[in-house]
C-alpha cells in the first residue's frame, strides 16, 4: 500500500500532465495528504480560495486519480492550514490545524526549476521526440540555439494544447543557459501579465523594462492571452524593439498562429510574423508509440507491446492526453504490483475513452466561440455586420450544426431568429473554407478541444 506521500505525488504527476505550468502550480503547490481514515482522505492546502477551488474544479478528477491506486476510498475532504499534531494517531474530527501557512517565498513545486530563468531543466532536446508534426518546429529551435539572435527571430511556435510547445520554448532556454554569461529568461504569458500589473501597482513600470532589455534570450509562451491587453501589448512591442535592435533573441509560442490571435495590434502581429513561424501539430502512431517508450524508460517500468499499441491507437489529441492514460496504467501496476494485460488496460482506460464522446450543448458551443474570439456570446445573438462578430457566428453555426446536428431553422433561432437559408450559407462557406484554409482550419481544432475540455470543469 502506497504511503500518503506516495500518493499525493502520483496524483500530482497526473493533474500536471493536464493542466498549465503556471496553472498547476497555483492550485497544488502547498498541498499534501495529511489523514487517511475509514475511505477518506484529508488534503491540507494553503488558503480558502485554494480550498474552494479544488473542490469545485478538480475534485472529481483527483478522487479518480487517488481510486485508481486505492479503490477504499470514496471520499476527499480539504482543510487549510498545517496540522499541528500527528495525523496519524487522531481521528478527523479531533484534528487542529494552524491558520494559512502559504508562504510566497516558499520553493516551487517541481526543484528541477531554476529561479533565476524559471526553466524546468528535464525539458531538453534530448528528451523530445521528433515526429512528422513537429520537425519543422524542432529544427527551427536547434537553429537558434547555434545562431541566437541572428536566424528565425523572432521564432514563433503555435499549436494546440499539450503538444509540446512548451517543451521545445524551454529546452531552447535550457541549451542557451548552458552558456554561463547568457541572460535567459522563460515566462507565461500569464505571469509576463501580472508582472505588469505589479509594477504598474508600484511604479515601477520602466526598471522592468530595463530588466527585460538587458536579457540574451526571452522566451514568452502563451501569446494568445494578449489579445485584447494593449498595456502588455504596448510592453511586448518595446521590449521586442529593445531586444532586436540588440540582435538579442525572442521566442514565442501561441495555441494559434499570429494572424489568428484576435484584439492584437497590427504592429505587434507584425513583429510575431516577421521571423520564423512554425507549428506543432499532432503526433502520428508511430510518434505517439515512440513518445510512450520514451516515458517507459524514465519509469522503470516495461509494457506489453499491445497494450502500448492500444493507448497510441487511441490516445490520439496530444501528448498530455497521451501520457495521463499511460500513468493510469502505471498507477495500476504499482498498486496491483503486476504488469496489465491488453484486456487489464482497456478497462483501465474506459473513462478516458468515453470522455470525448459526450454530448455537447448549444450553449458550451457558443461560449467556446465567443472567448475563443474574445467577443461576448451576446454579440453572437445580434444583428451587427462587423467583420470581428460575422465571422465568429459563422463558425457557430458551422460548429452548431457539425457538433449538435440542430436542424438549420434551429441553428438560426438559437442565433437570434436568422433565416435557415443563412445558417445554410454559413456552414457551406465555413466547410468549403477550412478544407483550403490552414489557419482557419486550427481554429476549428482549438475551439472543440474547448468544448470537450468543458467535460472536465
Amino acid at each position: 500500500m502506497l504511503t500518503n506521500e506516495e500518493l499525493w505525488k502520483a496524483v500530482l504527476g497526473e493533474m500536471e500532465t493536464s493542466l498549465s505550468r503556471a496553472n498547476f502550480i497555483t492550485w497544488f503547490k502547498n498541498t499534501t495528504i495529511v489523514a487517511k481514515d475509514k475511505g477518506t482522505i484529508l488534503v491540507s492546502v494553503p488558503n480558502g480560495f485554494i480550498k474552494e477551488w479544488l473542490e469545485n474544479k478538480f475534485n472529481k478528477k483527483i478522487l479518480q486519480s487517488i481510486r485508481i491506486l486505492n479503490p477504499e476510498i470514496r471520499e476527499v475532504k480539504y482543510s487549510i492550514g498545517k496540522p499541528k499534531i500527528d495525523l496519524n494517531k487522531q481521528d478527523f474530527s479531533k484534528i487542529i490545524f494552524e491558520k494559512e501557512f502559504e508562504d510566497k517565498n516558499d520553493a516551487p513545486l517541481d526543484a528541477d526549476i531554476d529561479k533565476l530563468t524559471n526553466l524546468n531543466k528535464r525539458y531538453s532536446f534530448d528528451s523530445f521526440v521528433v515526429g512528422s508534426n513537429n520537425e519543422l518546429a524542432y529544427a527551427a529551435c536547434i537553429a537558434v540555439t547555434k545562431n541566437l539572435g541572428k536566424l528565425y527571430n523572432p521564432l514563433f511556435l503555435h499549436g494546440g494544447v499539450g503538444l509540446g510547445k512548451t517543451h521545445l520554448l524551454q529546452a531552447v532556454g535550457n541549451k542557451i543557459s548552458e552558456h554561463r554569461e547568457r541572460r535567459v529568461l522563460y515566462v507565461p504569458a500569464e505571469r509576463f501579465s501580472a508582472n505588469i500589473v505589479d509594477a504598474i501597482r508600484n511604479k515601477s513600470i520602466e526598471d522592468l523594462k530595463t530588466q527585460y532589455s538587458h536579457l540574451d534570450l526571452l522566451i514568452i509562451d502563451d501569446v494568445q492571452f494578449f489579445a485584447g491587453k494593449e498595456k502588455m501589448q504596448e510592453i511586448t512591442f518595446s521590449t521586442f524593439n529593445e531586444l532586436y535592435g540588440k540582435n538579442k533573441q525572442i521566442v514565442f509560442s501561441s495555441d494559434r498562429p499570429p494572424r489568428a490571435i484576435p484584439a492584437i495590434e497590427e504592429r505587434l502581429r507584425s513583429r510575431f510574423e516577421g521571423g520564423m513561424i512554425a507549428d506543432v501539430g499532432v503526433p502520428d502512431f508511430e510518434t505517439r508509440l515512440a513518445i510512450l517508450k520514451q516515458k517507459l524508460v524514465s519509469k522503470n517500468i516495461e509494457l506489453e507491446g499491445d497494450v502500448l499499441a492500444y493507448i497510441a491507437t487511441h490516445m490520439q489529441k496530444n501528448v498530455r492526453e497521451l501520457e495521463g492514460a499511460l500513468n493510469r496504467v502505471i498507477a495500476f501496476s504499482q498498486v496491483y504490483n503486476k504488469i496489465p494485460d491488453l484486456k487489464e488496460t482497456k478497462n483501465i482506460l474506459t473513462t478516458y475513452l468515453n470522455a470525448p464522446y459526450r454530448k455537447t450543448s448549444p450553449q458550451v458551443i457558443l461560449k467556446a466561440v465567443a472567448d475563443f474570439y474574445n467577443i461576448s456570446a451576446s454579440d453572437l445573438l445580434k444583428r451587427s455586420r462587423k467583420k470581428e462578430v460575422v465571422k465568429p457566428r459563422q463558425v457557430a453555426m458551422f460548429l452548431l450544426r457539425d457538433e449538435t446536428k440542430l436542424s438549420f431553422p434551429e441553428i438560426g433561432q438559437k442565433l437570434g431568429g436568422r433565416d435557415h437559408s443563412t445558417v445554410i450559407h454559413a456552414c457551406e462557406k465555413i466547410r468549403n473554407e477550412s478544407a483550403v484554409d490552414e489557419p482557419l482550419k486550427q481554429e476549428l481544432i482549438l475551439i472543440k478541444e474547448r468544448v470537450y475540455n468543458s467535460f472536465d470543469k
